[in-house]
């Protein structure tokens, strides 16, 4: 009873691994994996890979960014399912080979001899005739016009006949085989050129990737990866004159440090522009210093041109800033006092911002470039990010017009050097900043281009400060330090009410006390509360007032401001010892400029503008350097895969039977009956020729 027991249990063993075998094997298990897959590269292909972390969180939001990060799509090939669906590919393919490969090799030599005249009778393809030749004639005739049409054949005897059997095409299997051998070798030459044998150096030799900041000779064994490292993909950044044994390897939680078999040394970066200012060419020159025999050669890599060393490939991927040293000139953005200090940074590093308020400002130098192409239609969006769903502030914005706004799509060339920095303050938030060296003409005026964004993710938003007679800011800072300053606001106010009323007016005395009190009111208002400044504070005031007057509360509130903030900077040069300015459209063209800027300042969001003097550009190469053995692998499989599908696509199989027998008198009956693995119009085409010149042997 027991061993009964045993042996149904053994069989249901048997019969559920042979199911399993047979589902792994099948067909429709393997279209389903590489479905999988194939949707898995594409969410691979739209989600960037190994960005880092803070960059998913900006595009994605935190909700979706856990969801994602459980499913490992922010390093999808990397990731333990989708290895998993390439080894069950792998080992599905695999079966259906050694299951399938047999037979039809086997098939391929089999000349299936075995018919009978009966099962010829039943083709759809079949042709009788009778010959004069004899039995034997026949058969060497009819063996011959076979060969001549390009059909291997072969005679058998059989009772009372000969049964010749003929195939072409057999071949059409290696395309079969071809093809799944292909996707079993470019499998695993992909998987070689993964991150899957550093993957299985962190899990066996408990490699962890190093997420600080630090000097690389420094950094521990377990944060670097061995030179016999036999597949990566990494990136070095090489200043001229620099030189570079190490290259980093970027994981999500931070960089594997990969050792070079050798050093290269940046002799020079060489790049070369179009005559709009776009780069067209750049290239490394670089020397190469073995590590084991100190043998060195010179070499330059280029676009498209990598140096391959020792198994490496060398490329070029981009260039960078190699640590620019700059010299620039502070200005407060904050306070009445209008300070100027002189400030140097250099690229890479970081500098304290001493003349902040609460001196707890610290500036990330992270690019300069010494030529822009911009676009500014697409980058210069107003700083302000003014809301324009409030009906008020829009037609407020639309009368007064902004120099931040750029309503009309227009192409900058070159605009001149830039420096690109962080401030970041106590708390450790930080805003970006993209200042320009140079005035740029916008919209037919002159202005300083000073860029602001919070995150990464966002654009850069534009703040216009306007040029003055002497291509400098010094004006508008001016203006601005006075705004700040409550004594300079209510000289600007009484001037501004002596300006507008006449002395032989009747009730003089109180007109220009209402209109001083309106103007200071309004450079009050304009200069901010701590809450609101500028526009956006004088909309909110106005906005209590009744609808039906808010049109004409505007027009009066407006040419108050205007005419108080030209009397406003009027006060500030006399304070400065200057002369007074000329009113003409020039200057009230400037003046227009300068308080829509003064406006902006309110979401500029910094302490100082730092303005660019002097700079001494480094150049810096980024060179990217793999080591694929994986390569070469993929090839072959995709040769295969080539042959494979060309062969079961233009390669047809077909099979033909003839069976002779001796009539009575001597002559000669014929059957021919003829098979195809497609039934097309070309076989259909074949089949009648073939018949007509087979008949006339």
């Amino acid at each position: 009873m027991i061993s009964s027991t045993s042996g149904i249990q053994l069989q249901t063993r048997r019969r559920w691994l042979a199911e399993t075998v047979e589902l792994i094997s099948s067909m429709r298990f393997s279209i389903s994996l590489l479905a999988m897959i194939a949707i898995a590269s594409v969410i691979g292909t739209i989600c960037k890979q190994n960005e880092p972390l803070p960059n998913y969180v900006n595009q994605f939001g935190p909700f979706w960014f856990d969801v994602f990060g459980k499913f490992g799509l922010y390093s999808l090939y990397s990731a333990w399912w989708f290895l998993l669906f390439i080894v069950v590919l792998v080992l599905s393919t695999s079966l259906c080979i050694s299951r399938n490969a047999p037979k039809m090799l086997k098939d391929m030599r089999s000349w299936r001899e075995t018919v009978r005249e009966q099962s010829l009778q039943n083709f759809h393809h079949k042709m009788h005739w009778q010959s004069p030749a004899t039995r034997n004639n026949l058969t060497a005739d009819l063996s011959e016009r076979l060969a001549q049409n390009g059909y291997k054949s072969k005679s058998f005897a059989r009772e009372n006949a000969t049964l010749i059997a003929a195939k072409q095409g057999a071949a059409n299997k290696w395309g079969y085989i071809f093809a799944h051998s292909a996707i079993v070798i470019i499998c695993i030459g992909g998987t070689l050129d993964s991150e899957l044998p550093i993957k299985l150096q962190q899990w066996l030799y408990d490699k962890t990737p190093f997420a600080g900041n630090g000097v690389i000779a420094e950094i521990p064994a377990k944060h670097r990866l061995g030179i016999g490292n036999p597949s990566f993909r990494a990136n070095t950044q090489i200043p001229e004159g620099g030189s570079s044994n190490t290259a980093i390897v970027q994981q999500q939680e931070g960089a594997f440090i990969q050792d070079l078999p050798f050093t290269i040394r940046l002799k020079k970066f060489v790049i070369e522009h179009y005559s709009t200012g776009m780069p067209k060419l750049f290239a490394s020159q670089v020397e190469v210093i073995d590590a084991e025999t100190g043998k060195s050669f010179e070499a330059t890599i280029k676009v498209n041109e990598p140096l391959v060393y020792k198994g490496i490939a060398i490329y070029q991927s981009s260039f960078d800033d190699g640590g620019s040293k700059l010299k620039l000139a502070g200005y407060s953005m904050t306070g009445g006092k209008n300070a100027q200090f002189s400030m140097q940074g250099e690229v890479g590093g970081s500098s304290p911002l001493v003349n902040s308020a609460d001196e707890q400002y610290n500036v990330e130098w992270t690019g300069f470039r010494p030529f822009n192409v911009e676009n500014m239609s697409q980058n210069g969006q107003d700083v302000r990010a003014v809301n324009q769903s409030k009906s008020f502030s829009a037609s407020l914005e639309k009368r007064l017009g902004s120099a931040a706004k750029n309503a009309n799509n227009k192409e900058l060339k070159n605009v001149g050097p830039s420096v690109q920095y962080k401030l970041r303050d106590k708390t450790g938030q930080a805003r970006e900043y993209n200042n320009y060296m140079v005035p740029v003409l916008v919209d037919g005026s002159y202005v300083f281009l000073t860029g602001m964004r919070e995150s990464p993710a966002e654009p850069f938003r534009y703040l216009r400060i306007p040029a003055d007679d002497d291509n400098q800011i010094d004006e508008w800072m001016r203006l601005r330090a006075a705004l700040m300053q409550p004594e300079y606001r209510k000289l600007a106010a009484q001037r501004y009410a002596m300006r507008g009323v006449a002395t032989s007016m009747a009730n003089a005395p109180q007109l220009r006390a209402q209109i001083e009190a309106s103007a200071y009111r309004g450079l009050t208002l304009f200069a901010g509360n701590g809450e609101q400044a500028g526009f956006m504070a004088i909309s909110t005031f106005l906005e209590r007032i009744p609808v039906a007057e808010q049109e004409k509360a505007a027009d009066i509130f407006m040419k108050i401001l205007n005419g108080s903030l030209w009397d406003l900077w009027q006060v500030a040069r006399e304070k400065d010892g200057l002369p007074a300015v000329e009113m003409n459209e020039k200057q009230g063209r400037f003046l227009q400029l300068a308080t829509n800027a003064l406006s902006d300042t309110s979401f500029y969001g910094a302490p100082v503008y730092l303005q660019l003097r002097e700079f001494e550009e480094v150049k810096a190469s980024v060179l990217q350097l793999t080591r694929s053995p994986g390569k070469n692998i993929v090839y072959f499989g995709c040769l295969l895969l080539i042959l494979g599908v060309f062969s079961m696509f233009y390669i047809r199989e077909r099979r033909l039977w003839i069976w002779i027998k001796s009539t009575p008198d001597g002559q000669s009956e014929a059957l021919m009956a003829m098979s195809s693995q497609r039934k097309t119009l070309d076989f259909e085409k074949e089949f009648t020729v073939l018949a007509k010149q087979l008949a006339q042997a």
